[in-house]
């Protein structure tokens, strides 16, 4: 079927906000060309767009002045380069025989419409699985999903796994350096509900960021409902006028909480904010951004990179500190992805050998003393970022 002529008016950053959103999730190299496509569905109730590249769809309602009523299929990313360009007045976008016209003011495009014939259709969105706070969400998925693997020929390693249980949920993503994990609560739709999935975290992130910081309402979580939640293999993210649905990864997250370790022979805590600063800059000297030595002692920690022809850079912080003193090595990057997501002014963090995994974690109200062994236990947290160090020379 090819479209019917089309016509409707609608707010230049309505449109441009829909087209954007959509167009990033489209394939840079589609399987089929007509998956390029941003369908548009104009109807009385105003503009329904969408993308799909057949893992991932998304689907965006807006408000419009619909003359015409009908459907469009547009290039997404070209779309919504020249509606991202025009002025702020009203946009025009109509189609004309082979042409979608789009216009505002004195500025014209014409653009060839894409056939709609054989463009998929997008999938239903499973039973509702539980809701949970916009601003929550926004918080978790910041917090977890930055710890994924980016490597695609180690799929379990790119996706976040949520661990529901009733109310708790607990969400983790490793990439085998670093690894998150959050817990929270949720209104799940049964109350005895229990599974595991493994969701692609890039689809999630951009469902984050996507959300208006003033949005209110609960987020609709989608995977079945009772035993079946996860069976078919589909998530979805639902509000009041966005909708996002992704293939679950078929893979076996790894067994993470053993990774965590229970007891630490040193512990600190540090502003995070002047940490932040203090290690963008120190890390201009680290060689290929590899690592950042930090040496913990007493009431300070140094922090140094460099060495060599490139030169050598050193910063002193204040800190609170107890145990025995240490030098150990991180990955710059790393270590500034879990800092920027903490939730407290100051970080926590606890230390068991140079060689072994790290945590940080939002500074608790009391820090732990040390029992008789010299050993202080992990604070009681709602999030954990542990980080693998860098071998030191020598």
């Amino acid at each position: 079927m090819e479209p019917n002529d089309v016509k409707f008016i609608v707010p230049k950053d309505d449109l441009a906000s829909a087209l954007s959103w959509i167009a990033r999730s489209l394939p840079a190299k589609p399987t089929q060309p007509v998956l390029k496509g941003i369908f548009i569905e104009a109807s009385d109730e105003g503009l329904e767009l969408s993308g799909f590249d057949r893992e991932t769809s998304n689907k965006i309602r807006i408000n419009a002045q619909v003359d015409v009523p009908g459907r469009i299929l547009v290039a997404g990313k070209l779309a919504a380069d020249i509606v991202g360009s025009l002025p702020d007045k009203p946009i025009t976008m109509e189609y004309n025989s082979t042409k979608v016209l789009v216009t505002s003011g004195n500025s014209r495009f014409e653009l060839p419409a894409m056939t709609i014939e054989d463009y998929p259709v997008l999938p239903e969105i499973p039973r509702v699985t539980g809701t949970i706070d916009p601003h929550l969400f926004s918080e978790v998925v910041g917090q977890v999903a930055i710890a994924a693997g980016k490597d695609d020929t180690l799929p379990m390693l790119t996706g976040v796994h949520l661990e529901i249980d009733g109310e708790q949920v607990v969400a983790a993503a490793t990439d085998r350096y670093r690894l998150a994990l959050r817990t929270f609560t949720w209104n799940p739709a049964d109350a005895s509900a229990q599974a595991e999935l493994l969701i692609p975290a890039k689809t999630l992130s951009d469902a984050a960021r996507s959300l208006d910081p003033h949005y209110t309402d609960p987020i609709e979580i989608a995977a079945g409902s009772g035993e079946d939640i996860g069976q078919d293999g589909l998530l979805g993210i639902s509000t009041d006028t966005r909708r996002t649905t992704t293939r679950l990864l078929d893979a076996k997250f790894p067994q993470v909480r053993p990774l965590l370790p229970t007891t630490h022979k040193s512990i600190a805590t540090v502003e995070s904010g002047p940490l932040l600063e203090a290690i963008r800059r120190v890390a201009l000297m680290s060689d290929r951004n590899s690592q950042i030595k930090m040496d913990f002692d007493a009431d300070k920690v140094v922090l140094s990179a460099g060495g060599g022809e490139v030169g050598t850079a050193t910063e002193t912080l204040p800190c609170a500190f107890a145990g025995e003193p240490l030098s150990i090595a991180f990955n710059p990057t790393y270590l500034r992805d879990g800092l920027s997501v903490m939730s407290t002014p100051r970080v926590f963090f606890g230390f068991t050998l140079p060689s072994r995994p790290a945590i940080m974690v939002p500074e608790p109200a009391e820090l732990p003393q040390a029992d008789e062994e010299g050993n202080f236990a992990t604070p009681d947290t709602d999030f954990t970022f542990l980080l693998m160090p860098v071998r030191l020379p020598g």
